[in-house]
């Protein structure tokens, strides 16, 4: 049976250089067989988290339903299936995009956190699937995990889906000019990820 490997993109710019590497993450995945699905967080409609904690509050490892409707249960129904994800976001300011962010914030119902619980608790320690995480930036890529939030943010996101990290491409000196394209080399990189997830 073929492996399905979900992809989700934070990215505000179409085509640009973080879509472009998930991608060829994914293009990766195919040629080893997998099934591959590419979501782009900015064509889906996601609220605010409005920290209302509902989704935390019934014991259990099931997910937590979230009070509010939009396109965040679609979004996490298809992560659900899936074998593998890569996550992908541009560096804005020193972290993810604020769109991911907010997709990351309705995480919370993968955690149990009942009223009077000083902290959160995961409902599940499972790692099912696997996780490439993707980020791009301005500045050089070995900075990205040293002066910026996304390496963490990313991370913590691929946790919080049920996975363990198994690749990451930090892609620097992405704005020197208005259409910037990745290297070979690095959509070389990103192939080779995509056939690990496969």
């Amino acid at each position: 049976m073929s492996k399905r490997v979900v992809a989700i993109a934070g990215s505000y710019r179409k085509s640009g250089v973080t879509e472009t590497v998930v991608e060829a993450v994914l293009a990766g995945a195919r040629e080893k067989g997998a099934v591959t699905q590419f979501i782009r967080l900015s064509d889906h409609p996601i609220e605010f988290c409005t920290n209302c904690r509902q989704c935390t509050q019934v014991p259990g490892e099931a997910r937590g339903s979230c009070a509010q409707r939009d396109g965040l249960e679609e979004i996490l129904c298809a992560v659900e299936g899936a074998d593998s994800i890569v996550l992908g976001s541009p560096v804005n300011y020193f972290n993810v995009t604020a769109i991911f962010r907010r997709f990351q914030e309705r995480l919370l119902g993968y955690v149990y956190w009942p009223w009077g619980q000083n902290g959160p608790t995961p409902r599940s320690k499972q790692q099912p699937r696997k996780a490439v995480l993707v980020a791009a930036s301005g500045a050089p890529g070995f900075l990205i995990p040293l002066v910026t939030g996304a390496a963490r943010a990313l991370d913590i996101t691929a946790r919080s889906l049920g996975a363990k990290t198994v690749g990451k491409l930090w892609i620097g000196l992405a704005a020197g000019e208005p259409d910037h394209k990745p290297s070979p080399r690095t959509l070389e990189r990103a192939r080779q990820l995509g056939m690990r997830l496969a």
